[in-house]
């Protein structure tokens, strides 16, 4: 029997921006290929083995000669993807946080034609899954967002995102590291395309934690989202 459902794989690609990841980007990778998903890891110039087990893991592979930040990788895979005919896009953190089980609740909207733009939120079930002083430095980061690009959203900084093709191709970051978080948000708003959140589960280990952003990088992401503001 035919089904009705949309297809959640076919036109899908993953865009995975990573920086001495060599470490777990095999174990990121391989699942998402394993489910048939296109995948493009971008290897921020890295210096160790992250390329190379991203390839043997089935993922595309885009690399920077320097590293350049996440902002950075980030733009390099969403042009590659949309080159190669994606229809849907999702960014996809290298450190292991996510799954690629959470990937078909995201794209689920897109695919059905109710939203353009699906946002990850670990705050809407999973809430107490997150450790205190990241969930502080999240919530700060949700009340900065509101009032700086008027989107009212429950997580402001999760990597884990879905983009239709028309609202991907709207997107252009111009800072290079840790704020481009908050200057996408503010590029989707003004697409005026429908937006939804979606709850997904963010899965903390040592090995994420101990790359993840501190106190002092959250002030620098604020100093260089508001220094690009003041320059346009």
């Amino acid at each position: 029997m035919a089904s009705n459902l949309p297809d959640l794989v076919d036109g899908v690609w993953i865009v995975i921006a990573a920086y001495h990841e060599g470490a777990v980007i095999a174990e990121v990778v391989g699942p998402l290929v394993a489910a048939g998903y296109r995948v493009v890891v971008v290897d921020d110039g890295s210096g160790d083995d992250t390329a190379a087990r991203a390839r043997q893991a089935g993922a595309l592979i885009v690399r920077h000669a320097v590293n350049r930040g996440q902002g950075a990788a980030l733009q390099s895979g969403l042009r590659y993807a949309l080159r190669h005919g994606a229809r849907i896009l999702v960014t996809f953190d290298a450190d292991g946080q996510h799954t690629a089980g959470d990937v078909p609740v995201l794209v689920g909207p897109i695919a059905a034609g109710t939203a353009d733009i699906a946002l990850g939120s670990r705050f809407l079930e999973h809430a107490a899954d997150v450790p205190a002083a990241r969930r502080v430095l999240l919530r700060l980061a949700v009340a900065f967002t509101g009032v700086v690009s008027g989107v009212r959203l429950t997580d402001a900084h999760n990597g884990l995102r879905a983009l239709s093709r028309r609202a991907a191709e709207q997107v252009e970051l111009q800072l290079d590291r840790m704020a481009h978080a908050s200057e996408i948000i503010d590029q989707l708003a003004r697409t005026g395309l429908p937006l939804v959140e979606v709850s997904v589960r963010v899965h903390y280990t040592k090995y994420s934690l101990e790359k993840g952003q501190r106190a002092g990088h959250a002030a620098r992401i604020v100093w260089d989202y508001l220094l690009n503001k003041l320059s346009r």
